[in-house]
């Protein structure tokens, strides 16, 4: 029976990720998942601390080749609504970035990051399916659906919203659904984007307009209600192309659609708790929401710099699930209410809830101080705040000198 001192299981993103990141603290890691993927279409938002992150782990240079620059994000009214804000741009330079992040399609990241988990010494990759996990004293054995078993100090759950790993560890889960689904397509556009992402607001949610590499192509997610989905899925490229532009109102000029349209129904998960004795939740078997002001992966990341941490001082330690979970708390639960109340606003027909939203990006448009916090608390929890300690011990040094 092989042994590690971390297990992680799945190798979607997260997973990946998590095993490169726990790599790197000198422990042995099992990589555990099948190897056949779906092909993923989809792009992933990463903020400004996040690719620190993949900096970190010496990615970021493989990377970059396949990511654009999110210098500008406006946001656009598009309802019809009595009540309309004007609408915000929020600007890299004006929190002192060059770009709040980058957009990079899922295919091409997820390839750069199985290279890296191939050449690794610290990783063993084993292709196949967790079928039980069972935690004892010292560790927990992993059963594979091949019949092999292997043990670990510690689990990581990155398995998904169906989590084998989040069952074993008898960790339940609260769950909610939207009457929306999700369009999701890359198209190219005869102006150039300017590495400016749109969101606008409509009555059905976002439609979000991200840039990608070439200056002259775009992702999107089109929040709509599911027939409405289906239906612009499966109409004929240049009329879903038609379509996109409408709404858009042209802004790009002539669209394109690059391959197949994906729709998928969107819904929310969060776990009771992220962590129990030896087993650690991340990514979306720990918390999944609408993909709504990307903040999906980026909560994930920091899942993993969490554990990271940790594992430094704690990973024999039977208790390093419930410090975990102690630490994540506050910031999964703030970003999952968050982004639900923003997703339920747009779809309220209630006078008070349109007065509100529209009043909030009123005082966004025009108080640029407010602005800035909420630029930085979009790119780094507690962002704000840090950036005010270090003003002000810049300000101190500056007296003292």
């Amino acid at each position: 029976m092989r042994q590690f001192d971390i297990a992680v299981v799945g190798a979607g993103l997260a997973g990946s990720l998590a095993a490169l990141a726990l790599a790197e603290s000198g422990r042995s890691v099992a990589l555990i998942a099948p190897p056949a993927r779906a092909a993923d279409g989809r792009t992933t938002a990463l903020m400004d601390q996040s690719i620190a992150f993949l900096k970190t782990l010496g990615l970021w240079e493989a990377i970059v080749p396949h990511a654009a620059g999110l210098e500008t994000m406006q946001i656009v009214d598009g309802t019809t609504r009595l009540l309309r804000a004007p609408p915000v741009a929020f600007r890299a330079g004006e929190v002192g970035l060059a770009a709040f992040g980058y957009n990079i399609p899922n295919a091409p990241l997820l390839a750069v990051l199985d290279a890296r988990i191939a050449a690794s010494e610290g990783i063993v990759r084993l292709e196949g399916g967790v079928t039980a996990a069972t935690a004892f004293e010292a560790g927990v054995e992993l059963t594979l659906d091949d019949g092999e078993r292997v043990t670990a100090g510690i689990v990581v759950g990155a398995d998904g919203r169906k989590s084998r790993i989040r069952e074993s560890a008898g960790i339940g889960v609260r769950t909610w659904s939207y009457p929306q689904s999700a369009l999701v397509l890359n198209f190219s556009h005869e102006r150039p984007h300017g590495n400016v992402s749109t969101e606008f607001h409509t009555e059905s949610g976002p439609f979000t307009q991200v840039p990608l590499p070439g200056g002259r192509r775009s992702s999107l997610v089109w929040v709509l209600p599911p027939k409405e989905a289906a239906r612009l899925r499966d109409l004929p490229a240049e009329d879903l192309a038609r379509a996109v532009e409408e709404r858009m109102q042209s802004m790009l000029g002539k669209i394109s659609v690059e391959g197949g349209a994906q729709s998928f129904p969107l819904s929310g998960m969060t776990a009771d708790r992220f962590g129990k004795g030896r087993f650690v939740l991340i990514g979306e078997a720990a918390h999944a929401f609408p993909p709504i002001g990307a903040q999906g992966l980026n909560l994930s990341l920091r899942d993993i710099m969490t554990l990271r941490d940790l594992v430094k001082d704690h990973a024999q330690d039977e208790t390093l699930g419930e410090r975990f979970d102690r630490r994540r708390q506050a910031d999964i639960r703030s970003r999952t209410l968050s982004v639900d109340l923003l997703n339920r606003s747009l779809l309220s027909d209630f006078l008070p809830v349109q007065f509100l939203r529209s009043a909030g990006l009123h005082l966004l448009s025009a108080l640029g101080p407010l602005r800035t916090v909420v630029m930085r608390e979009g790119i780094e929890p507690l962002g704000a705040l840090k950036a005010f300690r270090e003003g002000l011990r810049e300000r101190i040094a500056r007296k003292r000198a």
